[in-house]
């Protein structure tokens, strides 16, 4: 009998076991079969973020209403359970939030379509209060010739806001995708009962139905949860900046805490972009500079109890969600689909959190401890 290299026994083993082959300690076949897998997860992953991207008019509406609709579904089966049928239960549900959102747009552009007619006056006013910072500016642009940089920086001047027909231009093409949004999530809220079956049923094993069941639960009360949860605190935002408005001094102090309440639903981004619309108004209202700050700053501390304070409270106990990885899907969601993406980031993510607890359980194989 022929006794292969890799047969060879050891010497002095009674069990007889083979001697391991030099070769193949390093299988070169797995390492070669392991780079190709994750070469392909990467190409589908490029593939699906491109498909993403480029299908933004389709994609977005979709997933906003898939999203929009998971975290109102325990709205509609509270009226389901009173007796009302779910059909018109998800019919009155996006009639009820439309009306809110509408409400709360007209706060918003009554202002601004104002505003937008006092454009060069404002302009006017808020370039002659920077007159403040000549001296400085002028001081770079001395600095910058001493060391052979530029010329400097050149003259403020505000620019000419022909928004009418941009903005036309811009909401146009997405009225499809606002039918879209509305068709889809009121038969997405309608319908979600017969959907979760469906997909629990797909699977034959027992134990996967169960845990699609228990994915699908914990994805509905999260995401409700935190849509009232954001909500109430944007509103308490909200309510906190019109009141240092109304104390202030400044204009139409609801519209601007309608404002706040509503771009706090975009992370990071929303209140960054608030307090520059406080500064800007202060600056043209007031006649002076610190006069003008002083919303934004009262803003910009309300802010800082918000986000480190309340929100992290009350969120945290439901879901924990890490400071880094917020940031990471704020920036990338927000990249691919915008202002939209930049509210869906967070909800996207605790998807992903619930998916990555219930797939990748403790039980499973960990890193070593430091």
């Amino acid at each position: 009998m022929r006794v292969l290299p890799s047969e060879r026994l050891i010497s002095g083993n009674s069990e007889g076991q083979p001697l391991p082959d030099s070769h193949a300690e390093l299988p070169p076949v797995i390492r070669r079969t392991e780079f190709v897998a994750f070469a392909l997860a990467g190409l589908l992953l490029i593939a699906i973020v491109a498909v993403l991207y480029v299908g933004k008019a389709f994609f977005l509406p979709v997933v906003m209403a898939f999203v929009t609709g998971t975290m109102l579904s325990p709205a509609a089966s509270f009226l389901e359970r009173s007796k009302v049928p779910r059909g018109l239960g998800a019919v009155l549900i996006v009639v009820a939030v439309t009306t809110v959102v509408a409400f709360v747009v007209a706060l918003i552009a009554s202002p601004a379509m104002e505003w937008s007619t006092r454009l060069p006056e404002l302009g006017a006013q808020l370039r002659d209060k920077l007159h403040v910072f000549d001296r400085p500016l002028a001081l770079w642009r001395e600095l910058q010739t001493m060391v052979g940089g530029s010329e400097g920086l050149p003259n403020f001047q505000m620019p000419k806001f022909d928004w009418v027909q941009p903005t036309l231009e811009f909401l146009s093409p997405t009225f499809t995708e606002f039918l879209l949004f509305f068709v889809t999530l009121i038969l997405f809220i309608a319908s979600w009962r017969d959907l979760r079956r469906a997909l629990i049923m797909t699977f034959s094993d027992r134990d996967a139905r169960l845990r699609t069941l228990r994915i699908l639960n914990e994805i509905e009360v999260h995401l409700g949860n935190y849509l009232l949860t954001v909500t109430v605190i944007n509103v308490g935002v909200g309510i906190a900046t019109g009141i240092v408005c109304a104390v202030t001094g400044m204009p139409n102090p609801a519209g601007l805490g309608a404002l706040a309440a509503t771009l706090n639903f975009i992370p990071i981004i929303g209140p960054i972009a608030m307090f520059a619309v406080l500064i800007v108004v202060g600056l043209v209202t007031f006649p002076t500079i610190g006069g003008g700050l002083m919303a934004a700053l009262a803003f910009g501390g309300i802010t800082f109890l918000e986000g480190h304070f309340v929100t992290p409270t009350i969120i945290g106990r439901r879901l924990a969600l890490n400071a880094l990885a917020v940031l990471l899907a704020l920036a990338f969601w927000t990249w691919l689909w915008g202002p939209m993406g930049a509210f869906l980031s967070s909800p996207l993510l605790i998807v992903a959190l619930i998916l990555k607890e219930h797939l990748l359980p403790p039980d499973a194989p960990q890193l070593p401890q430091d």
